[in-house]
């Protein structure tokens, strides 16, 4: 296929041209998770040529992420997504390089998979995941492109960059209360679709600069898509920053999760004759939709509102929620109460349906 012709309806465009097209063509990027956020991504930066795409994902297509992960197929469902998303791709444009890495991001392979790229762009839906991007991307002196959505709400920025703020100078720690990914708390596939589609923008705007071009550095995007109210919030440096005030070879890199991990966990197979107390977690619309039999309902956020059960603390208790995030959150709450007897059902009610 002739590329001026694959091309011409952006290099037409003054602030792209054929230098901007060479640019693109000539860039590496590495897209962190192939999901709601990453799908759009991938779609429109191997549409627009750019020349190496790197796909880090170590998760499988389910039925639930076709709804907004748009790449996929249902002929996808069981595969993994880094190797689906890459089959697609090159499908797509099969004049780029696509490689696929079908492995959890982590700070064993981080810094490698970081250095191989001119930017990364944060695809991924728990702070744990973006706190070792961030700090990988200082390390490393590659700048990324952060999203995140939740419900009818999203946010860009761009942050790594010499100049500006990192993602710990918005966040300096994971926040103490927990915050639900989409699986748990939901989200619209077309926000997920408009929040990734801006992503992309950036990671152009990144690779083939113009003097007319104003990356998100330093600036904040805010989507509210009840009201479609946009804001820009400008950051600032921290010049006392965890991680971004450090030297390179200062910063180290962990991967923990925000969550407490000395609560030990249940699979819901081996609660048959429990006499321990069962509490769900979710919201009371998740548990009028269906909960398991003898539980009692006592919600996250009626909980971490400062609310104290009435429950003696050394009772055997049980906690779940929709897949197990939210429930070991609340297990983590009660234990810093004095509860000592919990445990997380691992899976959760997902889990508990599917063997039931």
């Amino acid at each position: 296929m002739n590329k001026a012709e694959r091309y011409k309806r952006q290099t037409v465009l003054s602030e792209i041209g054929e230098a901007g097209q060479a640019r693109i063509n000539a860039a590496s990027v590495l897209v962190i998770g192939a999901g709601g956020l990453g799908c759009p991504v991938l779609l429109y930066l191997a549409a627009a040529g750019v020349g190496h795409i790197g796909i880090v994902d170590f998760d499988s297509v389910d039925e639930t992420n076709l709804q907004r992960q748009v790449l996929f197929k249902t002929s996808d469902i069981g595969t993994n997504k880094a190797q689906a998303a890459a089959a697609h791709l090159h499908a797509l444009n099969p004049d780029i390089i696509i490689e696929d890495f079908p492995v959890e991001l982590d700070s064993s392979n981080v810094e490698a998979l970081f250095e191989r790229f001119d930017l990364v762009i944060d695809g991924t839906d728990n702070f744990a995941a973006k706190f070792l991007i961030n700090d990988a991307a200082v390390k490393t002196t590659t700048p990324f492109i952060y999203g995140s959505i939740l419900g009818f709400d999203g946010q860009v920025s761009v942050f790594g960059t010499p100049d500006g703020p990192c993602y710990r100078c918005l966040f300096p720690d994971p926040p103490k209360g927990h915050v639900p990914n989409c699986a748990e708390a939901g989200v619209i596939g077309a926000v997920a679709g408009m929040i990734g589609t801006v992503q992309a923008m950036e990671a152009i705007k990144m690779i083939a600069p113009h003097e007319s071009f104003q990356p998100l550095v330093g600036r904040l995007l805010t989507v509210d898509m009840h009201s479609m109210e946009n804001r820009l919030l400008t950051l600032s440096k921290n010049p006392d920053c965890s991680v971004c005030s450090k030297n390179r070879d200062e910063i180290t890199l962990e991967y923990t999760l925000p969550v407490c991990s000395i609560i030990p966990e249940i699979i819901p197979d081996q609660m048959q004759g429990s006499d321990a107390l069962l509490i769900d977690v979710r919201e009371r619309n998740e548990w009028d939709a269906g909960h398991i039999e003898g539980a009692e309902h006592m919600a996250l956020s009626w909980l971490m509102a400062g609310n104290v059960p009435g429950l003696h603390k050394d009772q055997d208790i049980i906690l779940y929620c929709q897949k197990g995030m939210r429930s070991l959150q609340a297990a983590q709450y009660l234990a810093g109460l004095g509860f000592s007897n919990l445990r997380n059902m691992a899976g959760g009610y997902e889990k508990w349906l599917k063997i039931n």
